[in-house]
Order: structure tokens, then sequence, then C-alpha cells
């Protein structure tokens, strides 16, 4: 992992990598396993404001349907459009390909707010 890249996680098992002053958002190789395999996702339309906190994704599985929520602060910038049409890669990559949307940070201290990768762990231990 680079100075420019930092991966932070919360509880509600999504991830937030911000790069460059851009942050990229999804839920954990945990959540998915949890979840099963997905067979949709909705996604934010790029340009909304969001609060942290706020429910912006639903994805679903052939077991349920799941909030995802904003870890952050601020804009919606771009979505995984790959998502609409293999829901699935979110399951292949949960924390790669599979990114669920980016967005602008209103506030960067609230990521101080959330867990490194260790901190994670060793709460879904």
């Amino acid at each position: 992992m680079s100075a420019l890249s930092t991966t932070y996680y919360t509880e509600d098992h999504e991830w937030i990598r911000v790069e460059n002053g851009i942050a990229t958002v999804g839920i954990t190789e945990h959540a998915q396993e949890q979840l099963g395999d997905l067979v949709f996702v909705d996604l934010p339309s790029p340009g909304a404001n969001v609060a942290k906190g706020d429910a912006l994704v639903v994805v679903e599985s052939v077991k349920a349907a799941s909030d995802v929520y904003a870890p952050v602060d601020g804009e919606v910038k771009s979505v995984n459009d790959a998502l609409s049409s293999e829901p699935g890669l979110v399951n292949s990559s949960a924390e790669g390909d599979g990114w669920l949307w980016t967005m602008s940070i209103a506030d960067e201290g609230q990521l101080d707010g959330l867990m490194d990768a260790d901190a994670y762990q060793k709460s879904i231990a």
C-alpha cells in the first residue's frame, strides 16, 4: 500500500480507500461472504450529496437485501456501472473490481473514526 492510498473499514462492513483525495467505497470480503451470491446492486446517482451513515446502496443476494452506508460525508462522483450486468463482481472481488462508488470527502477528519485493517479483522474474529 502506497502512502497515497489508505484503506479504512466501518463497523457496518464497508471499506473506503482514499487515493489523491477521492475515496472508493465497497463492502468487505467478510460482508459478501455473509450475504452469499449477489443478484442485484442498486447504485446511487453521481452528484448525490451524502451524509455519513446514509443508506446509499442496496445489495441483494439470494439470501437477503442489505443496505450499504456512506462511511463519510461527501459527494458521489461515479458508480461501478459494471455491477448492473455483473453484480457477482462484488463476490469475486469485493475489495477490488467489485467497488460500488467513488466520492469526494467533505471532512477528512471523519476518517479518524474508522478502523484500520487490523482493527477490522479483530472486530470480525
